[in-house]
């Protein structure tokens, strides 16, 4: 997924937009999201009451085929569930709009009363697309402690929303465990992914976080994916696994385990995404506090020197002086000119030699995943 809302904000603001106005208007809107999610909203001045939402989505695959061309018919009863007095799945009205779009919507936007009440029904009409694609991860996990399995586990069952972004559902008698598999373009980002797998796999396993999914890192495929094509398992981040139990997937739980499991590779990616940038920050920082002596040192240099005027020394003064100023003097004259024949010190610059960089970046992001893993774990044990 490409956010961590389940409401689109766009289609969101749209149908405010229309819910609130007061005389009749005209919008035909077209409206993109990331991962090709298409919006398509319809509202007429000749027909003021309705308006209509259609949708396109990529769908789930399911071990490579599409689980079907249309939506089944427990997707469409999720959907009409939403708000059933507000809105309504109806067949599209021509044939390029039903080739295009997997559903449309009739919404009554007047029947919605007026005030917070309305924020939150529209925020429900605007998650829809996330109804569609949660629905057959659902279905698997509504299954979990089904007498259909008995002996041993199901074959590992892959779904696919992005081509890079595949994971398997393994059925077991007792667990359901989604297995995700990490692949990242630059080096850095795998250094950085690794620390927090390492990481969080240390939070799970603390007295804190004991509700929550039991999760597993390794480097290598678990022995529930054997005999899955080398295709499916080349990575370089290696494989993060989730239990989940019939616990986590009682009554309203079950649509935030879904969604959890949904956004987790969007979830790495800012995380891995942050850290490089915190990373990037504090080196250059650094550097400035180093630097800036050296900048002191050019300022000072380009001044110029404000010349004293002359004075007349008087012969018989030199006469009059003593063989003890006069050595004096001269040994002053001398330390002088060490001064200027030497190098120049500048404060603060031994400690730029002395500064060792580190040999990977895993120790400064180890400070950063500490405190994100915790947070995901606190937050899915608040909500599982």
């Amino acid at each position: 997924m490409g956010c961590f809302e389940r409401a689109s904000p766009a289609l969101k603001e749209i149908l405010l937009r229309i819910q609130r106005v007061n005389g009749p208007t005209e919008i035909d809107q077209h409206v993109y999201e990331f991962g090709s999610v298409h919006y398509h909203i319809r509202h007429s001045s000749s027909d003021p009451v309705y308006t209509y939402l259609s949708i396109s989505t990529p769908l789930l695959l399911t071990q490579g085929l599409p689980f079907s061309t249309h939506l089944p018919q427990h997707t469409l009863q999720m959907v009409n569930a939403i708000c059933p007095r507000i809105m309504e799945a109806i067949a599209p009205q021509d044939e390029a709009a039903a080739a295009e779009y997997q559903l449309t919507l009739k919404l009554n936007l007047s029947r919605i009363p007026q005030g917070k009440a309305s924020i939150k029904m529209i925020s429900d009409i605007s998650s829809v697309q996330a109804v569609i694609l949660s629905s057959q991860l659902k279905e698997i996990l509504r299954n979990v402690d089904s007498r259909e399995i008995v002996h041993g586990m199901c074959k590992p069952i892959k779904l696919t929303y992005h081509p890079r972004e595949p994971f398997f559902v393994i059925k077991q008698p007792s667990k359901i465990t989604a297995v995700f598999l990490m692949r990242f373009k630059e080096k850095e980002d795998v250094i950085i992914a690794t620390a927090f797998f390492q990481e969080l796999m240390d939070v799970g396993s603390s007295e804190a976080c004991k509700r929550a999914p039991h999760c597993i890192w390794s480097p290598i495929p678990p022995p529930e994916l054997r005999g899955e094509l080398i295709e499916d398992l080349s990575t370089n981040g290696g494989f993060v696994s989730f239990d989940i139990t019939s616990r986590h997937v009682e009554g309203k739980k079950l649509d935030k385990t879904v969604w959890n499991l949904l956004n987790f590779y969007t979830f790495v990616k800012n995380h891995v995404k942050s850290t490089r940038g915190f990373i990037h920050r504090r080196m250059r920082t650094r550097l400035e506090k180093l630097v800036q002596p050296l900048h002191n040192v050019e300022t000072e240099e380009d001044q110029p020197t404000k010349k004293k005027p002359r004075r007349r020394v008087l012969v018989g003064k030199w006469i009059r002086d003593s063989k003890l100023k006069i050595m004096k003097r001269k040994y002053d004259f001398t330390n002088k000119m060490k001064r200027i024949r030497s190098r120049i010190k500048i404060q603060c610059f031994s400690r730029f030699r002395r500064l060792r960089m580190p040999k990977s970046i895993r120790k400064i992001s180890k400070s950063i995943t500490s405190h994100t893993s915790f947070c995901l774990y606190i937050k899915w044990m608040s909500e599982i």
